[in-house]
This record gives structure tokens, sequence and C-alpha cells, in this order.
């Protein structure tokens, strides 16, 4: 089991919901809170953040290791994945690097993001309340934001209200990276 599955089980758990709950309070099937809860295998962003939103704590608590640090400083030898989207559930499309674990206090997720080609195949949109910023690395980035689709290059940058439907993903044949950092609404 996922550190973050088990994780997403405990909150559940310790409010007594069974996985029917959690699936009646977010939508999701429960086949699928299962395999979260169970396997390392995430298509997107947008289950976790409507687990999170159901269970009422932040998207980052499924990451925390609850230790608190202000400041906090993440040496860049330090950085740890802490979350791979597979979009096609196979190949790994995004690997996410949290840049915020260990400050429990915080109300942004910022994350350095390894955008693989293979994200590109996910081309559905998702939408949360709350607020985006990403800035390119390296590579080239897709994002569709509403109807229109714009292309990231090194040292571009995009901020938007994430309630827009909207979808990041790799621009090219080769690995993107990004630094995005998330606002989720208490």
């Amino acid at each position: 089991m996922s550190t973050i599955g088990k994780r997403i089980r405990s909150y559940r758990e310790k409010q007594n919901l069974s996985i029917e709950d959690l699936a009646n309070r977010t939508t999701l099937d429960q086949d699928f809170i299962e395999a979260v809860e169970e396997e390392d295998m995430y298509p997107s962003l947008q289950p976790l953040v409507k687990m999170a939103r159901a269970l009422g704590v932040r998207l980052g608590t499924f990451m925390d290791d609850h230790v608190s640090s202000d400041p906090l400083i993440i040496k860049l030898a330090e950085r740890e994945e802490e979350l791979t989207m597979h979009p096609d559930g196979k190949e790994p499309g995004m690997k996410f690097h949290s840049l915020g674990k260990g400050k429990t206090d915080r109300h942004m997720e910022p994350f350095f993001v390894e955008l693989m080609p293979e994200s590109a195949k996910d081309v559905s949109l998702s939408s949360h309340e709350g607020e985006e910023f990403i800035i390119c690395q390296s590579g080239k980035v897709r994002v569709t934001y509403g109807q229109e689709e714009s292309v990231l290059e090194p040292g571009d940058s995009i901020y938007f209200n994430s309630i827009v439907p909207h979808n990041v993903a790799c621009g090219g044949d080769e690995k993107a990276e990004i630094y995005a950092v998330l606002y989720f609404p208490v």
C-alpha cells in the first residue's frame, strides 16, 4: 500500500466513513477509491483533491510527514518524488516532488513536476476551487485553459483560476519540467 493510500484510508477510517460513503461524497467510483488506497496509481490530481475536500483536509495532508518547519528549506539533493500520475494507467505521465512537505500549516501546495511525453495522452480537463501558478523550467508545456491552448517554454509562466476546466501536459517529444504552486481555499 502506498503512503498516500495509507493516509487516505486512515483519514477515512478516523471519520468512520466506508469506501461507499467516500465515493458518494466525491462522485468517484468505489473500485477507484479502493485502488488508490491499495496501489500507487493515480490518473491525475483531481481525484485526490476531491478526496481531500470530502475528508476536510488539505491535499498536502496526504503527503505530510507531520513535521512543521518554518522556514522550510528543501535542498535539491533531498527532493523526493512524492506522487506519480499514470494518465493511461501504465506509463508515468507526471512525477510530483512536493516542495512543501514538512510545513504542516501551509496554505499553498508547491511542487516541482516532471512532465513526461506520456502526459499528453490525457486530454481530459479538470477543475477545482483555487488558483495555480506554473513556471516552465525546461522543455515545452501544453496548457489547455477552457477553450484556449498555450505552449510554455523555459522561463514562461501562467497564473490562472483553477475553477476553469484545464489540463497541463508535456508539449513535445522530450520531458518538460515545471514549478507549480496550487492554492486551494479552505
